[in-house]
């Protein structure tokens, strides 16, 4: 889960458990919806920091791996030269 889409759940379930009255949906209770989604949104965020910051720890080498050429083949002999 992105940052971006962390965020996002924490301002829906803001929404559904601040913004709305709980007789707007008879079958489930907003509120709560609300509160699972924004304990979700901030798991996921919680969780992408600390992805991020194992990404931007690691190290990286590069390998210069540079040989000389041999070239074992033999050309053969040039053409003769006709006039």
């Amino acid at each position: 889960m992105a940052i971006g889409t962390s965020i996002f759940l924490i301002a829906l379930g803001g929404v559904l458990a601040f913004a709305l009255d709980r007789d707007v949906i008879s079958v489930v209770n907003v509120n709560v919806v609300g509160f699972i989604l924004m304990a979700v949104g901030l798991l996921g965020l919680i969780m992408s920091l600390v992805i991020n910051a194992q990404r931007s720890r690691t190290q990286h080498t590069v390998v210069d791996d540079r040989r000389p050429i041999v070239d074992d083949r033999r050309l053969p002999p040039d053409p003769p030269v006709r006039y």
